[in-house]
């Protein structure tokens, strides 16, 4: 039983599938949290920008001189 344990010990390919496995979940988990923490807080910025700009006149605020002298 005992020289079982030791060659099963050896195999280490179910080892690194076990890490990435934990990685990869780990990984989806924080992913998770950011959206959930960062969700509503961008789409109040959204809404904010979005009327901020609704109201700004392109022509206006934009000006260009077609007549300056080429360099």
């Amino acid at each position: 039983m005992l020289k079982r344990i030791c060659v099963f010990s050896k195999f280490e390919d179910g080892a690194v599938t076990v890490d990435w496995v934990v990685l990869t979940a780990a990984i989806v988990g924080i992913a998770a949290g950011v959206f959930v923490v960062f969700h509503q807080p961008v789409r109040d910025l959204d809404a904010k920008s979005g009327a901020a700009l609704s109201g700004i006149d392109v022509a206006d605020e934009i000006s260009v001189r077609f007549d300056a002298p080429d360099s």
